[in-house]
């Protein structure tokens, strides 16, 4: 069986994220969502709210799963028999920051890594602007599955 893992914070899963999960699906048969901690940022939604959220959001999505890691992706990745990594890019920007760690995954396990090209209608979404979007009062709703944008308004601390 062909598995491969899509590592991210997920903070939050936007439609982004889920079109590439759906697009590795055609490629392997089995996808990890990995909703990672990032011990270089702080994130908006804590670990478990992120795991429902992306769970929630790919629940009606064959051969696609959701699990938390905390540690090093690659081992993460030999525990659950994954033969990729997945990483989606929506430009020059992310493939310029996912290279190296890439390479480093591969040098460590020797696991590849499989890049995506995002779908340019979802190339603009980034879980960072989603969040100063809600920050600054706008409609999230666009750019994440449903459920999503009420959980980001409680952590902000909005009414819902």
């Amino acid at each position: 069986m062909t598995i491969a893992v899509f590592p991210g914070s997920f903070d939050p899963i936007t439609l982004g994220h889920v079109d590439v999960a759906l697009r590795a699906r055609t490629i392997f048969e089995r996808v990890i969502i990995a909703v990672a901690h990032n011990s270089t940022k702080s994130p908006l939604l804590d670990a478990q709210t992120r795991l429902e959220l992306a769970r929630e959001a790919t629940a009606h999505l064959d051969g696609i799963e959701v699990a938390t890691t905390d540690g090093l992706l690659v081992e993460f990745c030999e525990s659950v028999g994954a033969n990729a990594i997945v990483k989606g890019l929506r430009g020059g920007a992310d493939y310029d920051v996912e290279r190296p760690m890439a390479l480093m995954n591969r040098s460590i396990t020797g696991i590849e890594t499989v890049f995506l090209t995002g779908d340019n209608a979802l190339s603009h979404i980034a879980s960072s602007l989603v969040r100063d979007v809600a920050r600054h009062g706008g409609d999230i709703t666009a750019y994440v599955p449903r459920g999503v944008e009420s959980a980001v308004l409680r952590a902000l601390g909005r009414d819902v």
